[in-house]
């Protein structure tokens, strides 16, 4: 009985999920990337309407400076677009710190998505969607596409019991999940568990834990309520 509960339970939280892809009333979204209380990058997007094409504008920019020299740099450019909830292109762009530099591409064709980045030419199964944690029914889906390596990733998502949680002090009531993916063989460290936060389907904070320092890094709205 027990087992049959948590089947019910699963079901219930995730079909709950399969909902149409939001977009902000001021069509763009901010965050700040902060580490121990500091600042240390931004991450944003913009939702541009094009006739029937959603493109999804995103900067992600890190920049770590101790005693006002640089120590860790990061930087991801990706423009996706999406018809109905379908991805149909990709154009990316990802520098890493230790000059890694990838250039993800893709596009849907009649049979297959057609991938470029690091493991070279994909193809994919045409339904495949982005690693965007904007898109809550992305945590819906078994495999996505990582749009900083051009790669494709198993997912494993479980929902934790909602939280209120405070932004600009704020209160508000969020639904709340544990992301995990796998493991690439050229991934030079593990990827990090993420939690997210959503409200009314908008992503309002993420944390992770940096595999090398293990200092706690989060990602919070910064334009809640403005």
């Amino acid at each position: 009985m027990k087992y049959f509960l948590f089947i019910l339970l699963i079901i219930f939280s995730f079909s709950s999920l399969a909902e149409a892809f939001t977009i902000p009333k001021d069509k763009e979204v901010s965050f700040d990337v902060i580490r121990k209380k500091k600042i240390i990058g931004s991450l944003s997007t913009k939702f541009i309407k094009n006739d029937d094409k959603l493109i999804l504008h995103s900067i992600l920019d890190i920049n770590v400076k101790i005693l006002l020299f640089p120590a860790y740099k990061f930087f991801q450019e990706t423009k996706e677009t999406w018809i109905d909830n379908n991805l149909i292109e990709l154009d990316g762009f990802t520098d890493f710190e230790d000059d890694r530099e990838y250039i993800i591409k893709g596009k849907d064709t009649n049979d297959f998505f057609l991938a470029n980045g690091m493991d070279g030419e994909l193809k994919l199964d045409k339904n495949i969607v982005s690693l965007n944690y904007w898109n809550i029914n992305m945590l819906n889906e078994d495999e996505v596409f990582d749009t900083q390596k051009g790669i494709v990733r198993k997912i494993k998502v479980k929902k934790l019991k909602n939280e209120v949680i405070k932004i600009n002090n704020q209160d508000i009531e969020t639904r709340k999940f544990i992301f995990n993916a796998s493991k690439h063989p050229k991934d030079k460290g593990p990827f990090p568990e993420y939690i997210l936060w959503y409200h009314d389907n908008e992503l309002i904070k993420m944390e992770f834990k940096n595999p090398k320092d293990k200092k706690i890094i989060k990602i919070i709205r910064n334009d809640w309520g403005t």
